[in-house]
């Protein structure tokens, strides 16, 4: 395991740099990948894979509570190569996770 470098470091890299990343395991079952692309937001990957049944969703949403309410602000996710519009998130307001969206309409 390698100490996680400086802000500094990481954002004043090179442009043809490569994204360092950050591994993290909120749980055993589930891989939260932070890529360091820009220093105003913060991104992260899950394998939706490894949310499969009730209880490993559960704890995927007190991931996204205990992010939203570390920084007091909203947590969003949305789906890899999404339109934008996200689907799931960390409400600050109501302290809770809320489904964004529904189902796609046929």
């Amino acid at each position: 395991m390698l100490p996680v470098p400086r802000a500094e470091a990481v954002f004043s890299r090179p442009a043809d740099a490569e994204c360092p990343v950050l591994r993290v395991r909120p749980s055993a079952d589930m891989l939260v990948i932070f890529p360091f692309h820009a220093a105003e937001e913060i991104d992260f990957d899950v394998d939706l894979r490894e949310l499969q049944g009730q209880e490993r969703l559960d704890g995927f949403c007190r991931f996204l509570r205990d992010v939203g309410r570390r920084l007091g602000r909203p947590v969003l996710m949305e789906p890899e190569g999404g339109d934008g519009h996200p689907v799931l998130g960390f409400d600050a307001e109501t302290d809770r996770v809320v489904l964004l969206a529904g189902p796609p309409v046929m």
